[in-house]
């Protein structure tokens, strides 16, 4: 495995590589992962006036839905460490006319945050791409006021999320590429529930519970999927490294593992599984 520096580095570049994807599609995404970043928010007891830490925030989620219900009186400060990405988050809450969001371009796992200084934190899928989960949550929970409460979704195993890992599984067979060592930072590493609770009991939380979720994301044709998964995340940044032949043949393969998601009228529907933890500080 590359060390920590070399891990966030690249993560970084390829999250800013791709942030002209995930503003191209975002309102596909969000429509459907708004039902997750409702439950996070509900599950962080979220209410107005807080001051509430969103970790990993992307394109503004769940910064931005956290910040409807704070209110003009609460604050949320939403960190990454993808300025491509950030300014995506920008964007939305300035069009949105949301002026509590505190964006900040900024690594995780060394963030500078005030001590017990929050009334609740949130993190949707970001935690199993942190080389140092263990101190991620630490940080987390030495930023948290006694009593608050963190609430972070993760994707469950490979098989339940089609949406990310039928562009994977088509990459990596046309490529000739091994699978990720089972400790690589891929959006399946937190499928063992087991870890990130032993790691938020070993940070100080208590009162962890876990729940599965289902988000379906859907696409008006196989077509759309396709140019959606080519355009976005680790799958654009494989794609981007093969010869344009193989970038067909993926294509192919992609839309037609696709197609067993197909309903009558056409369009594609997606079940994924992801898991939500919530826990007090």
């Amino acid at each position: 495995m590359p060390d920590a520096a070399s891990l966030k580095q690249d993560q970084r570049a390829s999250w800013d590589e791709s942030a002209a994807g995930w503003k191209k599609w975002w309102p596909n995404f969000e429509s459907a992962a708004q039902g997750v970043n409702s439950r996070l928010v509900e599950l962080a007891r979220i209410k107005t006036g807080d001051r509430v830490l969103d970790i990993a925030t992307g394109n503004g989620e769940p910064a931005v839905t956290a910040a409807r219900i704070a209110g003009a009186k609460g604050l949320v400060v939403a960190v990454d460490q993808s300025p491509g990405m950030l300014a995506i988050g920008r964007e939305r809450a300035s069009a949105l006319g949301l002026g509590n969001i505190n964006f900040v371009e900024a690594d995780a796992e060394t963030v500078v945050l005030e001590a017990h200084s929050f009334d609740a934190a949130v993190c949707r899928w970001g935690l199993m791409f942190m080389p140092d989960l263990t101190a991620t949550v630490r940080r987390i929970h030495g930023a948290l006021k006694p009593g608050a409460r963190f609430a972070t979704a993760v994707w469950n195993t490979g098989d339940k999320v089609p949406m990310i890992f039928l562009a994977a599984d088509a990459v990596r067979q046309i490529a000739g590429l091994k699978p990720p060592p089972p400790d690589a930072l891929e959006p399946t590493r937190l499928a063992d529930t087991s870890i990130l609770k032993s790691a938020l009991e070993a940070a100080g939380f208590a009162e962890i519970t876990i729940e599965p979720m289902m988000v379906t994301f859907e696409f008006a044709s196989a077509e759309q999927f396709v140019e959606f998964r080519s355009e976005l995340g680790r799958a654009q940044a494989m794609m981007a490294k093969l010869t344009p032949d193989q970038r067909a043949r993926v294509k192919a393969a992609l839309a037609e593992a696709v197609g067993k998601f197909l309903g009558g009228d056409g369009r594609v529907r997606l079940p994924n599984e992801t898991i939500c933890f919530s826990a007090r500080a």
